[in-house]
């Protein structure tokens, strides 16, 4: 008996660091395994924030060409709201299914600013319907979108820690007249 309880302390002390390791290999578990989590939501968010913003630049795209069509917009590749009908519905109905993800998955501040862009969006396709030849009209509207559109941005970037990033402005120069 004396010999067991000489090596009690011995025996102890393997029992507390047995127990203490498990605790430390658990905790660490723990850690990997919200960190690895956090990652794959951010991935997909990610993911749904640029279909989104996709989808979405899909229905500008084409309300460019549109405006262009009707006078509006200096687009060098016009489309009439007749031609443009089906290609319109079609990035409509992409929006949707897009948007119920963001919603599903984005960060209040990125699902509001989303809105912001739509809306904008919206009423561009409503101006063309209306047919209206009003350039000006039609500059204000696209000041308004690329805000929108830069706002959404700025809270994608914000929601997933990224650096600032460009403002999507392309200054093109005006073409140069042949040499003769």
């Amino acid at each position: 008996m004396s010999g067991f309880l000489a090596q009690l302390p011995a025996l102890i002390g393997v029992v507390v660091g047995a127990v203490g390791s498990f605790f430390v290999v658990m905790r660490g578990e723990q850690v990997r395994f919200r960190r690895e989590r956090d990652a794959r939501w951010e991935e997909r968010r990610l993911g749904v924030y640029v279909e989104y913003a996709r989808v979405l630049k899909q229905t500008v795209t084409l309300t460019y060409r549109i405006a262009a069509h009707q006078g509006n917009d200096p687009h060098p590749h016009p489309l009439s709201a007749r031609d443009a009908e089906e290609q319109l519905a079609a990035a409509a109905d992409a929006r949707d299914p897009a948007g119920e993800a963001l919603l599903l998955l984005g960060a209040p501040a990125v699902v509001k600013r989303a809105r912001e862009w739509v809306v904008v969006v919206i009423e561009m396709e409503a101006f063309l319907r209306s047919g209206a030849r009003e350039p000006e009209t039609w500059s204000a509207l696209l000041a308004r979108q690329r805000a929108a559109r830069s706002a959404y941005y700025a809270a994608v970037r914000e929601d997933l820690g990224l650096p600032p990033g460009h403002s999507g402005r392309w200054e093109v120069s005006p073409p140069r007249p042949p040499r003769s």
